[in-house]
């Protein structure tokens, strides 16, 4: 397959070491043995490859679907999905209104354990959370809120802080 074929912001490089062809994410800078299908993003704002590692808080709430719909607060969780979305909308209006702050707000009614804490994850790099938190994780600015991420875990709001 030419360079032109491959999709836009990837490069068809070979290996030193093997003498094999891998292919480099100009943005993230990271490598895969695999051909891409898909156009590589770039991650953050700005020409950089965006940052290694990220800090966050979320505030979850689990549904009945959860993978493991059980926490902290209640014992046997039975909401919908549809339910706790309709919540997570309200704790949203809630912070951006300025009634609540977010942490106040997580350590109230986050089905994480990490409520204790104020929703603060700490700071974590690639691959250490399901692929759709990451995402919406990694594309938020410093200070900004994500819109509503679903993953197996449940439905989470997201504030990156550092």
């Amino acid at each position: 397959m030419g360079d032109s074929e491959l999709p836009s912001g990837w490069e068809k490089r070979v290996s030193r070491s093997t003498g094999q062809t891998y292919y480099l994410n100009v943005y993230t800078k990271e490598s895969q043995w695999d051909a891409p299908t898909e156009p590589a993003k770039p991650t953050g704002g700005g020409s950089g490859g965006g940052p290694d590692k990220v800090q966050c808080s979320h505030l979850l709430v689990k549904h009945a679907g959860s993978r493991r719909p059980s926490s902290w607060r209640q014992e046997n969780i039975t909401n919908t999905k549809e339910e706790a979305i309709a919540s997570l909308e309200e704790y949203r209006k809630e912070i951006t209104s300025g009634q609540s702050s977010f942490a106040e707000l997580a350590s109230r009614v986050s089905d994480c354990s990490s409520a204790k804490r104020g929703g603060d994850l700490g700071l974590f790099g690639r691959g250490a959370m399901q692929k759709p938190f990451e995402e919406a994780a990694f594309a938020l600015k410093v200070g900004e809120m994500s819109q509503i991420v679903e993953t197996d875990s449940g439905v989470h709001i997201i504030i990156r802080t550092a």
